[in-house]
């Protein structure tokens, strides 16, 4: 954690809300191709092995409802935490040049990144607010950052000469 002000002026830069917003709508696309191909498996295993009529949807509120809700949250947070984990990006964060990184600029650990995207769940289903954090937090780090022990870091353009 930056301590001295030249430390945090370095990281104020981190914030990049605008950055962070728009690389997780272009995450949204591979996400929701993932929870169509987990909801097609969920659907034909309940109408193939339930015996159910194949016209007949799962019940609303049902458990198994709460189940495949269950199954796409964990399947978001492998695609994340896999993607962070083997390069520090997302697909929608290459095109953003945004990077995770631990505070020493390392590959951050696994509880780490399960801990920032379970925490960034709850930053989004409070309306973005541990997102919005950054822009009044002294170090410029969302709610996920500061107790993930996480940065998103901009990534250098590169030189084609």
């Amino acid at each position: 954690m930056p301590s001295s002000p030249d430390e945090r002026a370095a990281t104020r830069g981190s914030a990049l809300v605008g950055r962070r917003l728009v690389s997780l709508l272009y995450d949204l696309f591979p996400v929701l191709a993932l929870w169509f191909l987990l909801s097609a498996l969920f659907t034909a295993g309940y109408t193939y092995l339930g015996g159910h009529d194949p016209h007949e949807n799962i019940a609303p509120l049902s458990a198994l409802q709460w189940l495949l809700w269950l199954a796409c949250w964990g399947i978001g947070g492998v695609y994340a935490t896999t993607s962070w984990r083997r390069g520090g990006q997302t697909l929608g964060m290459r095109p953003w040049r945004i990077r995770i990184v631990a505070p020493d600029g390392s590959a951050p650990t696994r509880a780490a990144l399960w801990t920032r995207y379970a925490t960034g769940t709850v930053s989004l289903l409070a309306a973005g607010a541990g997102f919005w954090w950054a822009w009044i937090d002294r170090d410029r780090l969302a709610w996920h950052d500061r107790l993930s022990g996480t940065r998103v870091v901009r990534v250098e353009r590169r030189s084609t000469a």
